[in-house]
């Protein structure tokens, strides 16, 4: 009777452990109709094309380019040189068909355009410097020094994205608590988060939780080809084309699996490169990855 008994749990451990081992890619396909819809190209920003591209566009080019890589959403980030055509960017967005998605940081100069155009793009911002403050401050003191953006945005009907980028604000529970601080006590549930692989290397090892933490938050998710993060030195290897790194593939597989609906920026960010040979790599990278996830 013993013998049987523990003929029966080695069965059942054998059983549940290969049932744990099939799961995550079960639940992937299961998740994968809806999903992977986002991963579509028209669905897909494009991200850090403006500064980056090595060709200089204008926007009329720009919007050519986004139109002819089969894309639909810009994230746009720029410089001083940019201001003067911020509403030339917009118009020729909406010859084209784009969605202008996203701005990054803010200027005034785009304040009245919002209005005159009709655009509502999410503002995605890094989350302020906390100094030396101890840690039970900083999450009360990022969260005031936001107030003004946060009011503006609320009042102009535009979302507003905390972006990570390294530090103390860039870390997702950080992030999160910031969130969490702002939309209790500032009613501000149009506050949200925008996650970047490539500025996400220290949270390879506990992605899982990390995007668990942040994913009822996301505003948009950018992706990037990662690499170990012992290889990089400073800049060197963190910016990748999505399929020339070494732990995107797994990364992208939890997104999945934790089943995130949401908007998937790719990006350029390679000023060295022609925007569109950057966005293309990536492009081309995702398609492959996707493909063999099927």
């Amino acid at each position: 009777m013993g013998n049987a008994f523990r003929l029966t749990v080695i069965r059942c451990l054998v059983s549940a452990a290969v049932f744990s081992l099939l799961m995550p890619a079960g639940t992937i396909m299961a998740e994968a109709p809806e999903a992977k819809k986002n991963f579509q190209r028209d669905r897909l920003v494009a991200w850090c094309i403006v500064p980056f591209d090595a060709r200089k566009r204008t926007p009329s080019q720009r919007a050519e380019m986004v139109e002819k890589l089969g894309m639909a959403r810009v994230a746009y980030d720029w410089r001083g040189e940019h201001v003067p055509t911020f509403e030339e960017e917009i118009q020729e967005y909406k010859k084209h068909g784009i969605e202008f998605f996203a701005f990054w940081s803010w200027h005034d100069a785009l304040e009245p355009l919002i209005a005159k155009h009709g655009v509502r793009p999410q503002i995605w911002l890094m989350v302020p410097g906390v100094g030396q403050k101890p840690d039970s401050d900083k999450v009360q003191a990022a969260a005031e020094a936001l107030r003004p953006m946060v009011e503006k945005t609320a009042k102009l009907g535009l979302r507003l994205g905390l972006y990570n980028h390294g530090g103390w604000g860039g870390e997702p529970e950080n992030l999160v608590a910031v969130c969490k601080y702002l939309r209790e006590h500032q009613d501000a549930e149009h506050v949200g988060i925008v996650y970047n692989f490539h500025h996400g290397h220290d949270h390879i090892g506990r992605f899982p939780e990390a995007f668990a933490a942040v994913k009822p938050y996301l505003l948009c998710l950018n992706l990037n080809g990662m690499a170990v993060p012992s290889s990089l030195v400073g800049t060197q290897n963190k910016i990748l084309p999505i399929g020339q790194g070494v732990h995107e593939h797994e990364m992208i597989k939890e997104v999945l699996r934790q089943g995130y609906q949401g908007p998937i920026g790719i990006l350029d960010h390679r000023s060295e490169l022609d925007a569109e040979l950057s966005l293309k790599q990536n492009l081309d990278g995702l398609d492959t990855l996707m493909n063999e996830l099927k």
